[in-house]
């Protein structure tokens, strides 16, 4: 199982390639920076505290594992 801080970096790194993601096609679909960086912000929100949540489960899962 890896520790909490390391299950939490991991969640901040991705949740920086989804924001620039997010904003990107946001801008692409709306033509609103503004509209596009909310909307990305809220998707950074949900999508950290349900990553860690998710990292979270599948460490305490011990199917396909191997020591």
């Amino acid at each position: 199982m890896e520790s909490r801080r390391r299950s939490v970096v991991k969640a901040l790194v991705w949740q920086a390639v989804g924001l620039l993601s997010m904003l990107v096609i946001g801008w692409a679909v709306t033509g609103s920076a503004g509209l596009a960086g909310g909307l990305a912000l809220a998707n950074m929100a949900v999508g950290f505290v349900a990553y860690i949540a998710y990292e979270r489960l599948w460490a305490r899962i011990g199917w396909g594992k191997h020591v």
